[in-house]
C-alpha cells in the first residue's frame, strides 16, 4: 500500500509552477497515486469588497476560460495521469481544505515563496493551507522567476 494514494496539486498558475510539476510527478509516480490538478480564482468582487457597480459576469467568465486553459497545458507538462483538474471559484484555502476532504486526498502539494517581513506577517497561501489541512502538507520551496 502506498504512502499517498491520493495527491492533490494546487497551482497559482504563476511562472513558479513548472517547479513544482516535476516534484508532483516524482510523488505520484512513486506512490502509483490519483493526481488531481486544482487553481481557485478568487471572485472579483472579494477585490471590492463585493460592492461592484458593474456586472464582473464576463471577466469572471474570462478568467476561468483560461484558468482551464493554463491547467490542461500543466497537465500535459506532468507527463502522468491526472485524475481530474478542477477550476474552482472561491476563497483559496476554504477551497484547497473543502475539496481535499472532499476527494479524501493524502497529500496536499503547494508552492511556497518563503517571503519575509510584510508577506510572513501577512502570511501565506501554503501556511493557511497547511494549517487547516486534515492530511499531509507539502510545500515546496519556490524561487521567483527573477531570482533565477
Amino acid at each position: 500500500m502506498s504512502l499517498y494514494g491520493k495527491i492533490l496539486l494546487a497551482l497559482d498558475l504563476s511562472a513558479e509552477c513548472d517547479q513544482l510539476i516535476d516534484k508532483a510527478r516524482e510523488i505520484a509516480s512513486a506512490n502509483s497515486a490519483e493526481l488531481y490538478l486544482l487553481h481557485v480564482i478568487e471572485p472579483l468582487s472579494f477585490a471590492y469588497g463585493g460592492d461592484v457597480p458593474m456586472d464582473l459576469t464576463t471577466i469572471q467568465e474570462q478568467l476561468d476560460d483560461h484558468a482551464h486553459s493554463r491547467l490542461q497545458k500543466y497537465s500535459e507538462r506532468l507527463d502522468y495521469p491526472v485524475t481530474q483538474q478542477l477550476v474552482i471559484t472561491g476563497h483559496t484555502e476554504t477551497e484547497i481544505h473543502r475539496l481535499a476532504q472532499e476527494k479524501e486526498i493524502d497529500l496536499i502539494i503547494v508552492g511556497s515563496h518563503g517571503r519575509h517581513g510584510l508577506a510572513l506577517l501577512l502570511g501565506s497561501t501554503a501556511n493557511s493551507v497547511l494549517h487547516g489541512a486534515n492530511c499531509d502538507v507539502l510545500a515546496v520551496r519556490v524561487k521567483d522567476a527573477e531570482q533565477e
